[in-house]
């Protein structure tokens, strides 16, 4: 199974539509909310040191982006690739 991190707020629609969309496809992640843990924002933006909005998805390991990108991963087949890949 892929390892997917998702760092998100509590308050954020595009955070929950990249979960619907990660959940449509059977799979599971975990959340690092950046509004409630302050090493959470520090380590995401040490990871993605060009971005300031969530969310901000890694499959494997690979930045993937936000929300958008992910879309366009899922409609590209990108995605199958990211998510077979090892970890």
């Amino acid at each position: 199974m892929a390892d997917i991190e998702i760092y998100s707020t509590a308050v954020c629609p595009y955070c929950v539509a990249a979960k619907n969309l990660l959940k449509a496809k059977g799979l599971t992640w975990r959340e690092r909310r950046i509004d409630a843990d302050a090493s959470a924002r520090r380590e995401m933006l040490e990871r993605a040191p060009d971005v300031r909005t969530v969310p901000q998805i890694f499959i494997n390991g690979v930045h993937v982006g936000g929300f958008d990108q992910l879309a366009a991963a899922e409609r590209s087949g990108k995605l199958n690739e990211l998510l077979q890949a090892a970890p």
